[in-house]
């Protein structure tokens, strides 16, 4: 089947760090823009490349309103992100096709949730948070073990500190394996956080994303502690 590409317009770009930008698309209002939390969009580049289109997970929740969010970090020898750098400004109007891929929350939420992710990884898992937060879908504990090198890569570092102040049942565990003496928080690498956490082996979901090491590693580790493969779903970026 053809994919089939929209004009989608910039409306917003943030800074989100000095390698990190976030950027927020409207889609026309002729078709509703209906995705699931978790799912990805492409976009079509006019760049250099036998391959032009490149796919970014939605870091937003659905809403009625056509806006998503992709939040995006800079690839100097690539391709892709440095024409986006250079050419995407408020206005610009980018061919986007999707939603698509099958990284979702599943129908009914009857266990703990554990978001492990690293990087950029973190945008299908907060479209997910949201989501649940939106709609009050668990009543069960959320955990985001949220793996990085140094402070300034902790991407939404103080919404999650403050969805995790107001929820009672959503922990935000940041993790910098590459951390200052300044560093208050876990130190090394997620696989140690989520592991005690879950030592008890009580039943839970796991959604894993981000660097592709972290995640085979995951894999490994929470099929070692007791979990079936069916709870622990992952997607790869990279």
């Amino acid at each position: 089947m053809k994919i089939q590409y929209r004009p989608a317009t910039i409306i917003h770009i943030m800074d989100e760090s000095p390698v990190v930008k976030r950027f927020f698309f409207k889609m026309p209002d002729d078709e509703k823009f209906n995705f699931k939390p978790g799912q990805f969009v492409m976009l079509d580049l006019p760049i250099d490349s036998k391959i032009t289109n490149r796919s970014y997970s939605i870091a937003s929740a659905p809403g009625d309103d056509n806006i998503f969010e992709l939040i995006i970090v800079l690839n100097p020898p690539g391709l892709g992100t440095p024409h986006m750098w250079d050419t995407f400004t408020v206005g610009h109007q980018v061919p986007v096709a999707g939603p698509l891929g099958k990284f979702v929350l599943p129908e009914t939420i009857s266990t703990d949730i554990c978001f492990i992710a690293t990087g950029t990884g973190i945008a299908p898992l907060r479209s997910m948070l949201h989501h649940i937060i939106n709609h009050n879908l668990s009543t069960k504990n959320v955990y985001m073990v949220f793996g990085n090198r140094t402070y300034p890569d902790i991407l939404y570092h103080i919404e999650m500190g403050a969805l995790s102040a107001k929820f009672p049942q959503f922990t935000f565990i940041p993790v910098l394996s590459r951390a200052d003496e300044n560093w208050q928080g876990r130190r090394g690498y997620v696989h140690h956080v989520y592991e005690e956490i879950f030592e008890d082996k009580r039943p839970a979901t796991f959604f894993l994303c981000g660097w592709k090491s972290m995640i085979m590693e995951a894999r490994e580790r929470l099929t070692a502690m007791g979990y079936d493969k069916s709870s622990i779903k992952f997607e790869l970026y990279d």
